[in-house]
């Protein structure tokens, strides 16, 4: 049987994970530093039992010396405390606070006066980080690599923009974002993408993750029901679970979202749906299920929110039209964001609403937002309207499909010898990511955290589902990973799935 990691095992593997986790420190003093920050979050509360140290070393392939090490440091400091033949436990930090001023109230700005002020829904929100637990980050270790972004070009027409000192730039915006990128952006998805939108259905928004919470916001009451791929995007759900909603999961295969008599026998306030690149799968939503969805969009009463993340990033013939474009009653809110094709920290996305919603989210854009940001929409639309949008578009599709290309072909070369038929690598030619598909006894948790054990930053299939898992697999990033590490680290990552199916 796979070994499979304790829930604290898994918590301070994730976070040793992270490239920005104290990457110059002794592996001793990262493992202080990881357990001391779940201690303080409260993702180890008090009384929590330690895994052994000779488990927890296994667990995260390290030293035991290393591990006892870290453990004294914190024992020192009161973060643990110890007894013989025992164990390990999590200290109780509050009641050490509370013994040591007495039993008054606690100070105004300690952080346990802070802790204790949030709401019910925000210590759900934050009793689990998700996104370094499911963001798919590059495979290997090191930087992201946006050496592909025109550094010198976006500066040149920044400055541009500077220099013409606009006032106009410098406030809020309350027509749903800068003009002439709206613009810009209404006929890129008109031609690219066979969206049907004029300028005034654009909002600008900050990304997906906005365009989402407005989307609940504004098309949903607490306790309404969203459906959501399973397995499927994180983000959305939290932004869901952020607004009340109940979250009900919808199967994905091979042709998209798959709705059952159980599924329709609910009611759907919002469907949130990735058709022309599901994630995390990669599947593609037929046209038969595309139109499907629709149709029960409008017996239901519900809208459907089209997140179209990654469409620029299909390397071989035309990206697939949207699902908006089939909409012929209005029901398909669709979304997009230059998140992935410029780089993650623009924060600049779009929203395109039926025309009977245009008023209502343009002025919750403006009172619930604040929207801002107009000098970098300006350089946007400079960006886009002198051509090298497409241009990039065009270098990165590239630089990315031989990423994707070289990465396969060092899995395939690797595990095929060795494993057959056991496990197959996704096939699909667009995306950022690849799947691996592993037999359904395998345990890609297990995988993970293996693989993160050797600097590999990899995310298991199983845990985006909302339901049981009928899959298993890993998810390998490989856009933002130079072709050297790619290669290099392919081949480890081989290795540790060789070893972990063959177990």
């Amino acid at each position: 049987m796979p070994h499979t990691l304790s829930p604290t095992s898994d918590l301070l593997a994730q976070t040793l994970a992270l490239s920005g986790f104290h990457p110059r420190l002794p592996q001793q003093r990262r493992l202080y530093e990881a357990a001391k920050s779940a201690i303080h979050r409260q993702l180890l509360g008090a009384g929590s039992k330690l895994p052994s140290s000779r488990d927890l070393a296994r667990d995260l392939g390290i030293s035991r010396n290393t591990v006892i090490a870290a453990f004294e440091q914190l024992a020192a400091e009161g973060y643990v405390t110890s007894a013989m033949g025992s164990g390990t436990y999590v200290a109780d930090l509050q009641a050490q606070r509370a013994s040591m001023r007495g039993s008054g109230p606690a100070p105004r700005g300690s952080s346990q006066g802070r802790a204790a002020r949030l709401s019910k829904r925000g210590r759900e929100l934050t009793s689990f980080a998700a996104g370094p637990r499911f963001e798919i980050q590059p495979f290997a270790p090191g930087e992201d690599d946006f050496s592909s972004f025109p550094f010198k070009l976006w500066q040149r027409l920044q400055n541009r923009i500077w220099r013409e000192a606009r006032t106009d730039l410098l406030d809020y915006g309350q027509s749903g974002g800068h003009l002439p990128l709206r613009q810009a952006i209404t006929e890129y998805l008109r031609l690219s993408r066979s969206v049907k939108v004029t300028v005034d259905q654009v909002m600008i928004t900050a990304g997906t993750q906005q365009s989402l919470d407005l989307c609940a916001q504004l098309l949903a009451d607490a306790g309404d029901t969203a459906w959501v791929e399973d397995p499927g995007y994180w983000g959305a759900r939290r932004v869901f679970q952020s607004r009340e909603l109940k979250l009900h999961p919808i199967a994905v295969d091979d042709d998209g979202m798959v709705l059952r008599e159980s599924d329709l026998a609910t009611k759907p306030r919002l469907i949130y749906a990735t058709p022309s690149h599901q994630y995390p799968t990669g599947s593609v939503m037929s046209l038969a299920r595309r139109r499907e969805l629709l149709n029960i969009a409008v017996r239901k009463d519900a809208w459907i929110l089209e997140d179209d993340y990654d469409s620029e990033f299909r390397y071989t013939g035309r990206p697939l039209a949207a699902l908006q474009g089939l909409d012929i009653d209005d029901r398909v809110l669709y979304m997009g964001t230059f998140s992935k094709v410029l780089y993650p920290g623009i924060k600049v996305g779009y929203l395109v609403v039926p025309p009977a919603l245009v008023d209502g989210f343009k002025s919750a854009l403006y009172d619930l937002q604040r929207p801002g940001q107009l000098t970098v929409q300006a350089v946007l639309a400079d960006f886009i309207a002198l051509g090298h949008f497409t241009t990039h578009i065009r270098k990165i599709r590239q630089t990315y499909g031989a990423r994707r290309e070289l990465l396969r072909r060092t899995l395939v070369q690797q595990l095929t010898p060795r494993l057959g038929g056991k496990v197959t690598i996704s096939s699909e030619e667009s995306g950022l990511h690849l799947v691996v598909q592993l037999p359904d006894d395998a345990d890609d948790v297990a995988l993970e955290a293996a693989a993160a054990a050797a600097d590999i930053r990899v995310k298991a299939l199983s845990t985006y589902y909302l339901a049981q898992p009928t899959r298993r697999g890993l998810l390998v990033g490989y856009a933002y990973c130079t072709p050297e590490k790619i290669a290099h680290y392919g081949r480890i990552l081989a290795d540790l799935i060789a070893d972990g199916v063959a177990a």
